[in-house]
């Protein structure tokens, strides 16, 4: 049986709702609302949040206007009382020199688990997007510039249902070898459950260490926070999380939203585990967020703080 001693005192939360969150919106959201959008979560204390992804303005028109993000987050006004990281998307050697040109300082690219996804996604094999990033490694080492890694449908995948563990820790592994510092592990389409997170945690850190691993669970099953639970007791310090539960993805129909922010770090307030975020700010944040997208909060613990406020 588990004890609070085994969890990590300190976790770092990654928000991905900015990026993740608002790219497959078909209300296109305005750069000073994702400005506004970044301004208020990190007054509610994040350390790090994906800001863009650097892809084809063509392939996701909600982030054609990367440069101009880029250009605002780089502003010495805007960063100087802000000990923040924003992290972009870059899925090739091209997506990579624009982020850089634009004053990214930390890039993440991303593989899949399963070769069908991989395909249907990034139109190449696992092996061969692996291979792809090795010149951005190559130039991220020569520039001194952190990579993190993704990887896609660890728990599933919609063309081929259940991906094994070894699949998963066979691509984590070559992205861990390659350069990546950090790499996150994906339930794309949200069909985890804790015993799955255990093993496939147990199978990844036969070749990754813990710590350089994180977790970003979608919670179409309704179980993203029992997932994120189990990852702490395994001892996982790195979570992603989105504001209000935006997002979703495009290749699973019904896959509902990655698991919201606010609802993690109820969690981990609840278990004594230091994020360094005030929750009654990022509440403020995704509800902002939420009105301009005319939606409800994805959030439970936002909504019942709002129901809170309201009596």
């Amino acid at each position: 049986m588990s004890n609070l001693n085994q969890f990590p005192e300190q976790v770092k939360i990654i928000e991905v709702g900015v990026r993740d969150g608002l790219q497959n919106e078909s209300t296109q959201v305005p750069t000073e609302v994702k400005i506004e959008l970044i301004n208020k979560l990190m007054a509610s204390g994040l350390s790090v949040i994906e800001a863009t992804s650097f892809v084809s303005p063509k392939w996701v028109p909600q982030l054609a206007d990367q440069s101009e993000i880029m250009a605002q987050l780089t502003n010495p006004d805007f960063i100087q009382n802000h000990a923040v990281n924003f992290p972009v998307l870059t899925p090739n050697i091209k997506g990579f020199e624009n982020a850089i040109t634009a004053g990214a300082k930390e890039v993440a690219v991303f593989a899949a688990a399963s070769e069908s996804f991989s395909q249907k996604n990034i139109n190449c094999s696992i092996e061969q997007s692996i291979q792809r990033f090795q010149s951005i490694f190559a130039r991220a080492s020569e520039l001194d510039i952190p990579v993190r890694g993704y990887v896609s449908c660890v728990m599933g995948c919609p063309y081929e249902g259940d991906i094994a563990a070894d699949k998963v820790a066979f691509v984590a592994e070559k992205l861990y070898q390659s350069g990546c510092y950090e790499i996150s592990l994906g339930d794309t389409i949200g069909v985890g459950t804790p015993g799955k997170t255990t093993a496939l945690l147990e199978q990844v850190n036969k070749d990754v260490p813990m710590e350089k691993l994180a977790v970003h669970f979608h919670d179409t099953y309704g179980q993203a926070l029992t997932n994120i639970y189990a990852a702490l007791q395994m001892g996982i310090s790195n979570i992603d999380s989105s504001v209000a539960g935006l997002g979703g993805c495009p290749y699973a129909k019904g896959a509902s939203g990655n698991v919201a922010t606010e609802d993690v770090v109820y969690l981990l307030n609840g278990l004594s585990i230091k994020s360094g975020v005030n929750l009654d700010k990022l509440v403020d944040a995704g509800e902002y967020i939420s009105h301009f997208l005319k939606r409800g909060n994805g959030s439970k613990v936002s909504r019942a703080i709002l129901s809170k406020r309201k009596n």
